[in-house]
């Protein structure tokens, strides 16, 4: 990565919720994929590769928001792998309290996604571990969109207006 997109992220860092749009967004799905790759304590960085490279895809070739994905993802396995206040358990309750909060990120929530990062576990209990994740993960997107439709709908008629307004 450039210096200038490095320093650029460390602004981010400290004032991310200011800088970047759809803030909440971009870290609700840095923690499903971090929760993907703390599962794995032996994830190799290809991982994080394979991360950036969905985040393109996500974000339509927007480099630096999928470098930011890929940046908020590594500080989060981090974290955990530092045992720095955060654990896989926590990440779980992080993920569950945003979808009450904002129901409609269960969209977010791209299992076939997900599975390019199960392809480079090498360790059997690891990937048992995390198909059990990604089996949790998709349970709780069809639950959330089945059981918050009507929330889900009103949120993006309000998101769509504020869109609208904002150009």
């Amino acid at each position: 990565m450039r210096f200038g997109f490095r320093l650029k992220h460390y602004i981010f860092n400290a004032f991310r919720e200011i800088f970047v749009h759809h803030h909440g967004s971009l870290e609700f799905r840095a923690k499903i994929f971090a929760l993907v790759l703390a599962a794995d304590e032996t994830a190799p960085m290809e991982n994080f590769i394979t991360v950036k490279e969905i985040g393109l895809h996500i974000y339509s070739g927007d480099e630096d928001r999928a470098n930011l994905l890929l940046l908020t993802t590594k500080e989060l396995v981090q974290k955990v792998r530092d045992n720095n206040g955060l654990n896989i358990d926590t990440l779980v309750q992080d993920i569950l309290q945003e979808l009450k909060i904002v129901p409609r990120y269960a969209k977010k929530i791209d299992i076939q996604s997900l599975r390019p990062i199960l392809a480079l576990t090498e360790d059997e209990d690891a990937l048992a571990y995390q198909e059990n994740i990604l089996e949790f993960l998709e349970k709780l997107k069809d639950e959330t969109l089945h059981t918050k439709r009507h929330q889900i709908d009103e949120s993006e008629k309000l998101s769509k207006l504020n869109t609208t307004k904002e150009k």
